[in-house]
């Protein structure tokens, strides 16, 4: 049994926490065979269908058995370079804040498959280019 690496992406919730904090390993997944001398085949879940489940040992963690190693990955849509991207689902708030005399539009935004405590602060222009569904005002 082993974990499999995920690539973190920046301002990217992740399993409750953001960026540096949260995990860089899913799993842990059976090994099915042994390619090669640096080369593993992995059983993958169904939810991992756009990723090649053979892997070099540098994406692969040694899983010692632990209760709290497990994660919850099923939520998660991971794409082919092993990466994925948080919806989101909800403005919650909006305020101006002043920096060096100038106002600048925030909004508090709620991500798919997180809690209300943990909506992040993001400039409503970004937010405007990227979901403009949800400012039909």
């Amino acid at each position: 049994m082993v974990f499999l690496k995920v690539a973190p992406m920046k301002d990217v919730l992740r399993f409750e926490k953001k960026e540096k904090l949260s995990p860089h390993f899913v799993g842990p997944f059976e090994i099915l065979e042994r390619i090669g001398p640096i080369t593993y085949h992995l059983v993958l879940p169904s939810s991992f269908f756009a990723v090649h489940d053979i892997f070099h040992v540098f994406m692969l963690r040694k899983y010692v058995a632990n209760p709290m190693h497990l994660v919850d990955f099923e939520p998660l849509q991971i794409n082919k370079n092993l990466s994925y991207e948080e919806q989101l689902v909800q403005i919650l708030a909006r305020e101006v804040e002043l920096f060096r005399n100038r106002g600048i539009a925030m909004v508090k935004v709620l991500w798919q498959n997180h809690k209300v405590k943990e909506a992040t602060w993001k400039r409503e222009n970004d937010m405007r280019a990227q979901y403009p569904e949800l400012f039909e005002d």
